[in-house]
């Protein structure tokens, strides 16, 4: 079998994170829930079998390595390409290769990095060599694959998601890098304490790759201390500091933290909600995105329950506009925390959803001529506004038993109003109007005969 890591490749100017990429199964750290001995992604590789996959997860946790560990395992010809730089010609090229390689009586192995960059015709032209067994596919995404890449593609391949490492893993490839004498920094027998490491792993942020060159620029400024070099705490403070937290603004990561804020403000967890406030901005969110997101929650989840939140969110989104940072932020922040304590209701949001439903579906329904306006003696004549009831001049200012809905729809109600907050109020003024339409129905009189001191009685 054909070592695809052999020792003689292993060059001193290639980067830490190059030279420790594992070689063995057994040295490959994290995803145990992809590669524990029961599992069947594990049991796979070591039988040599292969079928095309897609890897999703976050930089730094293993998608290309463990491409290379498959290839190698199941000794077939490995080609890279990036879809970031490569194109259909790169894509034919590599087609190429794998017919000369498969001619020889040897698999073809083709894994694309960032694979959420090739456009749809990309995607589509390595398809028919997938499904007649010329290569097998690998692709690695830090992107939500049922949004970044073709039905067909996703059809033909299985998705494995990957985890970020846990700060003991991340802590274990750090310690393998301090001792390994051939790829690593075993040589240079440097010290350092496990408090400097423990720290290093947790700025790591679950990203192997970013640990590992974070502690080749540490080894790079290592210090003296007791005739020995040395990488104490002081020093990876130093290194990490401005470091953070992954954020990728038109990634996963953006859309799973906004859905946390929106949701923990829903659930009334004013803490959670300035927490995952805090991570977007510690991300490098802009915060005006954010204030344009709480209005949609006040309306969205508080609305009629207390109609004050709608307008502090557009307070604090004024604020923000005009104050910038850091000042707008705590505009926003103060706001967030009022939405995540306010009652509830989504009564206005649902209201909104069923009406769309049926003007969509509905059809351009006619208005009632008595909803018609009359401005010119032609509409009048042809009964626009004939018999309408102006609603100021009935009892109570309501015309019990009115319809103004399309005839063809009939009465509708979309709209139910919670016992939450100030709606609780909205609820009891519509069962009272309610009540006077039933009634007004009871005496069988038509709503433009409808008398209002008589229904009142």
């Amino acid at each position: 079998m054909q070592d695809l890591f052999p020792e003689t490749q292993i060059k001193p100017w290639q980067p830490l994170a190059d030279r420790m990429r594992p070689r063995r199964l057994d040295d490959f750290f994290g995803q145990a829930h992809l590669l524990a001995p029961d599992k069947p992604l594990r049991q796979a590789i070591e039988a040599g079998i292969l079928h095309s996959m897609i890897f999703w997860g976050p930089p730094g946790t293993g998608k290309t390595t463990l491409a290379r560990l498959i290839a190698q395992r199941t000794e077939s010809r490995f080609i890279a390409i990036s879809a970031v730089f490569a194109g259909v010609k790169e894509i034919r090229s590599a087609v190429e290769t794998a017919k000369q390689a498969q001619a020889e009586g040897h698999p073809t192995v083709l894994f694309v990095d960032e694979v959420h960059r090739f456009n749809k015709a990309q995607q589509d032209g390595f398809l028919p060599y997938v499904e007649d067994g010329t290569l097998t596919f690998i692709g690695a995404t830090t992107e939500n694959p049922s949004f970044e890449l073709n039905n067909a593609l996703l059809s033909r391949t299985r998705v494995y998601v990957l985890k970020a490492l846990t700060p003991e893993e991340i802590r274990r490839v750090i310690d393998r890098a301090l001792t390994d004498e051939q790829a690593g920094l075993g040589s240079q027998h440097l010290e350092m304490p496990q408090e400097a490491r423990e720290l290093l792993a947790r700025a790591s942020d679950g990203d192997a790759r970013r640990a590992l060159n974070l502690l080749e620029i540490a080894a790079d400024l290592s210090v003296k201390q007791n005739d020995r070099q040395a990488i104490p705490v002081y020093l990876i403070k130093e290194v990490i500091a401005g470091g953070v937290r992954r954020f990728d603004k038109q990634g996963e990561a953006f859309y799973d933290q906004i859905s946390a804020l929106h949701k923990s403000v829903r659930g009334s967890d004013p803490d959670a909600s300035l927490y995952w406030f805090a991570r977007m901005l510690d991300g490098g969110c802009d915060p005006l995105y954010i204030a344009r997101r709480v209005v949609r929650m006040a309306s969205e989840d508080i609305g009629n329950a207390d109609p004050r939140a709608l307008q502090l969110a557009l307070n604090a989104w004024d604020v923000q506009e005009r104050l910038g940072s850091p000042e707008g932020e705590l505009a926003v922040a103060q706001v967030i925390v009022y939405l995540a304590c306010a009652p509830k209701s989504n009564a206005v949001y649902t209201a909104m959803t069923s009406a769309m439903k049926d003007a969509s579906e509905g059809g351009s329904l006619e208005v009632p001529l008595h909803l018609r306006n009359a401005p010119t003696r032609l509409m009048k004549e042809l009964g626009y506004a004939k018999d309408y009831r102006y609603a100021h001049d009935e009892a109570e200012a309501y015309a019990a038993g009115e319809n103004y809905f399309p005839e063809e729809l009939g009465k509708r109600q979309y709209y139910f109003p919670t016992a939450q907050g100030l709606e609780s109020k909205i609820a009891d003024r519509l069962a009272h109007l309610r009540e006077l339409d039933r009634k007004a129905r009871d005496v069988n009189l038509k709503p433009e005969k409808a008398n209002p001191e008589k229904i009142r009685k």
